[in-house]
């Protein structure tokens, strides 16, 4: 519950920050590229080193790639019916394709299923939405920002990509044990990013752009809220037979409202950063209404 109020207070803290112009313009710019190069590759640096494997994990980490291949099929298919700007379908793409397994989910896990549950939300976490960030996500970034990038552009994105960088480091490192002041600098580090991270979403949001992107932003979440963990539990549960907490965790996993660094990272390649500021910021209150019944109808598998 703490967790949740320092993120309320964040959100909170960048919004009045705005409105009283406390603030430089560009800081939100700078918040992003400190939470980017540092705060994100901490984290992973941290929790894949952490990592231990079970028998469930394919499902667990195929989770988030599942849901993020939808997102791109659905909002093609919506970009071009409803004729939308390319931008904004790179933002619904990445925004509503990637859920907020870490600094909501974790909290979220932990205060509806308990600490047991942690272990299968770190799983879909590290190997399921860290790993589509990394790769997918920043693909479908350098796509719909540049045009047609050609391969080995996209390759250089992704293998200079600050987070899929420490993936790797922190894939080599599992067989070696870190030193405890090394594990304390990177939780430490790590432990920026959510209130860094509201605190840039608070920046940027403004009230003022519902307006203008009402019928985007109830298409990108009733997406991510609803439609996106409905279909992983009808592959999960009447199609594979999968059931117990461990799947229960996963699908709530899919639940989970946009994630704030896939915001992030499409306000930098200026993918509509007013939709994708707006999805994170309302998808979080809403959430908790949804994630209440997603809870409430999982207890049946």
């Amino acid at each position: 519950m703490n967790n949740l109020l320092l993120l309320i207070l964040c959100f909170i803290a960048g919004m009045l920050l705005r409105r009283t112009r406390r603030m430089p313009d560009n800081a939100p710019a700078t918040l992003n590229s400190f939470i980017i190069h540092v705060s994100l590759p901490a984290l992973t640096l941290l929790y894949i080193h952490q990592l231990k494997l079970s028998g469930d994990v394919l499902l667990i980490g195929l989770m988030a790639w599942l849901v993020f291949g939808l997102s791109a099929g659905f909002f093609w298919l919506m970009g071009r019916w409803l004729k939308l700007p390319r931008a904004t379908v790179g933002a619904l793409i990445l925004v509503a394709g990637l859920g907020n397994t870490s600094f909501f989910g974790l909290p979220m896990v932990e205060a509806f299923y308990g600490k047991e549950a942690l272990t299968t939300a770190i799983i879909a976490d590290q190997l399921g939405s860290f790993f589509v960030l990394s790769i997918l996500g920043i693909t479908v970034a350098g796509i719909y920002s540049s045009g047609r990038p050609a391969a080995s552009e996209i390759f250089k994105r992704i293998l200079f990509f600050p987070p899929f960088i420490s993936l790797l480091i922190a894939l080599l490192l599992i067989p070696i044990e870190y030193a405890e002041w090394f594990t304390v600098l990177l939780k430490r580090l790590g432990d920026t990013l959510a209130p860094l991270a509201l605190l840039s979403v608070g920046l940027q949001l403004r009230l003022g752009h519902l307006a203008g992107n009402g019928r985007n932003l109830a298409i990108g979440l009733l997406f991510k809220l609803i439609l996106a963990p409905l279909a992983i539990f009808l592959l999960y549960v009447p199609l594979l037979g999968a059931h117990g907490q461990t799947i229960q965790v996963t699908l709530f996993e899919a639940a989970m409202p946009p994630m704030i660094t896939a915001a992030i990272v499409a306000s930098e390649h200026d993918l509509d950063p007013p939709l994708a500021t707006l999805m994170v910021a309302v998808g979080l209150v809403i959430s908790f209404f949804t994630l209440s019944a997603w809870w409430f109808f999982l207890r049946t598998i």
